[in-house]
């Protein structure tokens, strides 16, 4: 387990950079946390530092968005805040996703925990005073 504490935005590059040699182990990794905690945020900063140039946002609506790394390789990015039932992540075909072995990015994975591979990568984003954020990095698996 690692953690952060991050005061300032300019910061989250660093924090990615940590996280960067974790991925080669964890193609699953499940962003917690509440509400404006950052971690749409923190996936973008993430993707930049992978070279993804797409321009990203949360696919709230959509339940996933696609990304391309510098290598052209996908990156998947989920928000299953919306879902309601594990149906409809089944519909979309998570589980082709999540065992594709490439990089899936997902918010919201309490909402589809029976769905999650054992072997994940947990950050949880907890909000810290006005502006700072602790960032928990845990291996699962």
């Amino acid at each position: 387990m690692k953690q952060y504490t991050v005061d300032d935005e300019n910061e989250l590059p660093a924090v990615a950079q940590e996280i960067l040699p974790l991925l080669s182990e964890h193609e699953i990794v499940c962003f917690q946390g509440e509400m404006g905690a950052g971690k749409t945020t923190f996936i973008k900063v993430l993707c930049e530092e992978l070279g993804v140039v797409d321009s990203m946002s949360s696919p709230t609506f959509s339940i996933v968005n696609e990304y391309r790394d510098e290598e052209d390789n996908p990156i998947y990015h989920f928000d299953f805040y919306r879902v309601e039932k594990l149906e409809e992540a089944l519909d979309i075909g998570v589980e082709e996703y999540f065992y594709s072995g490439d990089l899936c990015l997902i918010e919201w994975p309490d909402m589809i925990k029976p769905l999650i591979p054992e072997n994940h990568l947990e950050i949880s984003i907890k909000l810290v005073g006005d502006n700072s954020r602790e960032i928990t990095i845990r291996s699962n698996g």
